[in-house]
């Protein structure tokens, strides 16, 4: 019951400071750019609207939903602590852990609800264009958004971890938006050149399946971009769909233990800290 308080404390914070709003209407906004832009040529190719939508949508993801999240998250902890609130919440009869939970499923909630919503648009204005949509490619669309969740709480109890960890806000929006360059940049440079200077000299199919699960936005790009064969060969990426040997339940649960890890060493290090 503590929990469910918490979170909805957290959405109601949200909807009053318009966090909702905004990335309600940024993903709608985005999503329905991109949904006319892309599906102009798709007549003339012979390639579904919707999938055209599921490969612009899924490269959309990746930048902007771990920003969002991370952006959310990471004065969670340490932002409270700043302002004496948390001092507050903590002498009424609630533990760390169910204040912790409870901000990560309220946030979780924002975001969900900003995804689904905004996302959910782009369908919307498809079929009020009379575009046809197929099962499979709705199929695609769902698990896009669905997984798009997946990877915001990922990034959100990334976030909820530096907050535990560090002592002032400033410090903790920096070192956010540092893990956000290297996992949604430049890890996959780094990994790109070192496979080019590799050339499979070294790099076994399986240290690359474990470099690929070591990032969630890697994960995340496989399911989306792999998982579904109108889609890969659409997006350029049919042959490594077929050479992968990582199937979709593992990609899910790879970015299942990003969030449940991170979460879990926050409220170890959050049960330590002095308030």
């Amino acid at each position: 019951m503590n929990v469910l308080i918490i979170a909805a404390k957290e959405i109601h914070q949200a909807i009053r400071n318009r966090w909702v709003l905004a990335a309600t209407l940024l993903l709608a906004g985005l999503a329905l750019s991109l949904t006319f832009l892309g599906s102009a040529p798709t007549g003339n190719v012979g390639v579904r609207t919707l999938d055209v939508v599921v490969v612009s949508l899924s490269s959309l993801t990746i930048f902007l939903v771990p920003l969002i999240a991370l952006l959310i998250s990471h004065d969670a902890i340490v932002g409270e602590m700043e302002r004496g609130t948390m001092l507050l919440l903590l002498s009424y009869p609630v533990a760390r852990w169910q204040v912790l939970l409870g901000k990560f499923l309220g946030h979780l909630a924002v975001l969900a609800f900003a995804t689904c919503l905004g996302y959910g648009a782009a369908v919307g204005a498809l079929a009020a264009t009379g575009s046809q949509i197929d099962s499979d490619s709705f199929l695609a669309f769902a698990a896009m958004v669905g997984s798009s969740v997946l990877l915001g709480a990922a990034f959100v109890a990334i976030g909820y971890l530096v907050s535990a960890l560090v002592r002032d806000r400033g410090t903790a929006a920096g070192i956010c938006i540092g893990l956000w360059l290297l996992l949604v940049l430049i890890y996959d440079m780094a990994l790109l050149g070192v496979l080019a200077l590799d050339q499979g000299r070294s790099i076994s199919a399986s240290v690359l399946n474990a470099m690929l699960l070591s990032n969630p936005t890697d994960a995340y790009r496989l399911i989306n971009l792999t998982g579904f064969a109108n889609v890969s060969t659409f997006a350029g990426m049919a042959g490594l769909a077929q050479t992968t040997s990582l199937t979709i339940p593992v990609l899910l649960t790879a970015l299942l233990c990003w969030t449940l890890l991170p979460l879990g060493l926050a409220a170890l290090a959050f049960s330590r800290r002095e308030l």
